[in-house]
């Protein structure tokens, strides 16, 4: 009888699932582009990567690479974009498995995001400046070993999110049912804020219904959960010693970080900046996201870090 039972419940429970992530995809709305100016589309491996330029073409470049969680896309940069827009090419693109790009089903890997960084760089770009965020950070610090860009700027970076790889967790998230009911959990508006206010942003009040609605349906397109399921798994950290491959390079850092940052504490870039012989700014009321809570801040840093930045 216990048996029966248990079977009965399992029976109702994938059927909740199924209905449940039925009428989630149904809600989705297709994805705009979160950032304004020329949308473009680069082909990589049999993936359309698609990036957004803004600014005068004989401008510095200037790559925006954002960070990695379950709803990432270029939008991360959406308050500061415009702004460089006026001073430099900036180029920022959606990383594979990500906002507008192509979402196969990989095993997507850090090695991947690394390799894509420095081919996109090298491609796109010429004698770039890159601002990275957070995990990919590490991709930028890889590619710049292979003379792909001529500055780094780095925001809370890191090259480790998690203890070690779980490859059980990744093939969970990955399945079509339980998987999918699982992830649509991780990304819900709820989880979202909840995660936004732990670990992202000091005041949550600076972000809009808007925001909060972008980045829902960004981590409910087709295809999304592949790429996120690789990141909970663990498979998109580096194994690498971040400040030793910073101080081997040969081109200017810059560390910026939110004070109140407790997933990469501020900490952790006093040690990285003097091991590297980086510079490091700290911008206050902030977490991992200082570009987006302190936007004008955030500007004026890199107009005063970037030389080649010239008024119009």
């Amino acid at each position: 009888m216990k048996l029966r039972s248990l079977l009965v419940a399992g029976v109702g429970a994938v059927g909740l699932a199924a209905v449940g992530n039925r009428l989630t995809g149904r809600r989705v709305d297709e994805l705009e582009p979160a950032l304004s100016g020329d949308q473009r589309t680069y082909r990589w491996r049999g993936m359309d990567v698609a990036y957004t330029e803004a600014g005068d073409p004989e401008s510095p470049d200037l790559l925006l690479l954002h960070g990695v969680n379950a709803a990432a896309s270029s939008q991360e940069f959406a308050e500061v974009f415009d702004d460089l827009a006026e001073h430099y090419h900036v180029i920022a693109p959606d990383l594979p498995g990500f906002g507008l790009s192509d979402r196969p089903p990989l095993l997507y890997s850090g090695s991947l995001y690394t390799a894509f960084v420095t081919d996109f760089a090298r491609d796109v770009t010429e004698d770039a400046t890159c601002v990275a965020s957070s995990l990919s950070a590490a991709y930028a610090v890889e590619a710049a070993g292979e003379d792909v860009f001529s500055r780094l700027v780095l925001v809370c970076p890191t090259a480790e999110t998690m203890s070690e790889a779980r490859p059980l967790v990744r093939s969970l998230v990955r399945t079509p049912l339980v998987g999918t009911a699982l992830y649509n959990l991780i990304a819900s508006k709820p989880s979202i804020r909840y995660f936004s206010a732990d670990h992202s942003y000091y005041d949550t009040d600076e972000m809009s219904p808007e925001e909060i609605e972008y980045l829902w349906e960004t981590s409910h397109q087709p295809g999304a959960r592949f790429a996120p399921a690789s990141f909970i798994g663990g498979f998109l950290d580096r194994p690498m010693d971040l400040g030793e491959e910073l101080s081997e390079l040969d081109i200017p850092v810059t560390l910026v970080w939110g004070r109140e940052a407790d997933v990469t504490p501020l900490a952790e870039g006093r040690d990285l900046a003097d091991g590297a012989n980086a510079k490091l700014v700290v911008i206050d009321r902030a977490r991992l996201l200082p570009h987006a809570e302190h936007p004008q801040q955030f500007v004026e840093i890199l107009e005063e870090e970037l030389p080649l930045a010239e008024d119009d």
